[in-house]
């Protein structure tokens, strides 16, 4: 029997209440969503590749993981009879069960390795290596070394995977080593959490996002309200907690005189007064700025920690699919373009080919945060030097149509201090919106291409592309329509 495992340890590290309400209320945990869902297999699949690096061992995964039991025997086992590598090695020390990816023998020591589907080793993952390390050594293992293994952002993949490059090895035996000095106090005070017969007294914070979104969060965040709230506050830098520590919940309570950045000032001023903000001369110069023929665009992007084809990287955005509707001058009906990869391989070859065929070669490119759409660009021209010079030129051409959103020209309480398209939209133009779509955001539409590209995708294909196609041309259409918003109130006196 063990009050704790690694999971449950760091769980309570981040917070104790957490932590009590998982051993004791798991009722009011949040359902896994798919995108969590898919973070856990990837790292299943990544742990499961980086055992190459370590080829021959002996598994000792259990059958179910209720009961460890059987894999703490049968690392035990497996000690005895000398295997030099074991895979998945569980160990219970002190009522705390821990179990690692990789262990290796090496004389008469052994090196433990922790794999990670990160791009490099974490702060946090230091504590978890800790509390493994302080488990095995107090199960009678002389560990040598304690380190992260990764995946390696910068190897390109150029034919069949090459595992031994598609991982990095980074020591964190000296953090360890500093961080287990507090483990042994920290054990015993999760332990008095978890035997406590009444919820921890703790308030909400910071940690409750990190370094991990908390599955309690919208229990303990009951009280705050679903919109208007201080944590609605645009860029706030910790400053919404100052607020919320103060006693004030509301940003229409926000005191007069609270040092605020322009674009908070005018949002606060727009929740007291229930009225918007509008600076006409700024939007109108900015408006004047913009050349027809206005091609509104958008991409969609997946990514897939271990790189699918040749010339790409861990966890490089991979462009599938755009949407792009052309004016030929203000309040014009625009022209519809789209191009959606087949999922049947590397769809940036076909992408940039109709890209460049779909956009003209003068006019303004109009984006929503450019930044995105720019780096995308970039790494294509990167990525294919034969379409280098006409990506290229695009960028000289991109304006971004979240600055006067960003900038605090334009501000209304149903924005809610945010900016993001997803609320602007409804704010500016009620009749459309994302929830009326089987595919509402960005997050949801790169893991379904990349459930089709990876041959996982088990629902109706046909009916998946067309979900695609109408989220990603609904961004496009949005941006069309709320610029036609901006020119409006721009002119009004």
């Amino acid at each position: 029997m063990h009050l704790l495992s690694k999971s449950t340890y760091i769980r309570g590290r981040q917070c104790t209440k957490a932590l009590w309400l998982y051993k004791h209320r798991r009722d009011l945990m949040a359902p896994v969503d798919a995108a969590s869902q898919a973070i856990f297999d990837t790292g299943t699949a990544v742990g499961e590749l980086a055992q190459q690096l370590f080829p021959g061992g002996v598994d000792c995964t259990p059958d179910t993981p209720y009961d460890f039991a059987p894999a703490i025997a049968a690392t035990q086992a497996a000690i005895e009879r000398g295997e030099r590598v074991i895979y998945e090695a569980a160990f219970l020390h002190d009522g705390v069960l821990a179990a690692l990816d990789i262990l290796v023998r090496d004389g008469e020591g052994w090196r433990a390795y922790e794999v990670k589907s990160s791009g490099s080793a974490k702060e946090y993952q230091v504590h978890d290596a800790a509390l493994q390390a302080h488990v095995i050594e107090g199960c009678g293992l002389r560990l040598l070394d304690v380190s992260i293994v990764h995946l390696d952002t910068s190897y390109v993949r150029r034919g069949a995977l090459e595992v031994d490059k598609l991982f990095a090895i980074t020591s964190v035996k000296g953090q360890v080593d500093r961080e287990r000095e507090a483990v042994p106090t920290r054990i015993a005070e999760l332990k008095r959490i978890v035997q406590q017969a009444e919820v921890p007294d703790v308030d909400i914070g910071a940690y409750c996002s990190a370094p991990f979104e908390c599955d309690f969060k919208h229990h303990c965040w009951a009280h705050v309200p679903a919109e208007g709230s201080v944590f609605e506050l645009s860029r706030g830098m910790g400053r919404e907690w100052e607020l919320y520590r103060a006693g004030i919940l509301l940003l229409k309570d926000v005191p007069t005189g609270t040092k605020l950045s322009a674009a908070q000032r005018h949002q606060v001023e727009a929740a007291q007064r229930g009225t918007r903000t509008i600076d006409r001369p700024a939007l109108r110069g900015w408006l004047a700025d913009l050349q027809y023929p206005l091609h509104h665009f958008d991409f969609e992007t997946f990514m897939s920690a271990v790189p699918l084809f040749d010339g790409t990287r861990p966890y490089q955005q991979l462009p599938f699919q755009y949407s792009l509707h052309i004016q030929h001058g203000p309040g014009t009906a625009p022209e519809a373009h789209a191009f959606l990869g087949s999922g049947t391989g590397d769809p940036r070859e076909a992408l940039v080919a109709q890209l460049l065929a779909d956009i003209g070669p003068v006019g303004d490119i109009l984006v929503y945060n450019a930044s995105f759409e720019v780096s995308r660009i970039k790494e294509l021209a990167c990525d294919l030097p034969h379409h280098s010079k006409a990506l290229l030129a695009l960028l000289t051409r991109v304006k971004d149509l979240h600055t006067p959103f960003k900038a605090g020209w334009y501000v209304v309480p149903a924005m809610r201090g945010r900016t993001s398209i997803k609320v602007v939209l409804p704010a500016l133009v009620p009749h459309l919106r994302y929830d009326d779509l089987n595919v509402k955001e960005g997050s949801t539409a790169s893991l379904l291409f990349a459930q089709l590209v990876s041959g996982t995708y088990t629902g109706d294909v046909g009916q998946l592309r067309a979900d695609l196609l109408a989220y990603c041309g609904l961004d496009t259409l949005a941006m069309v329509e709320i610029l036609h918003v901006l020119q409006r109130e721009a002119v009004q006196d």
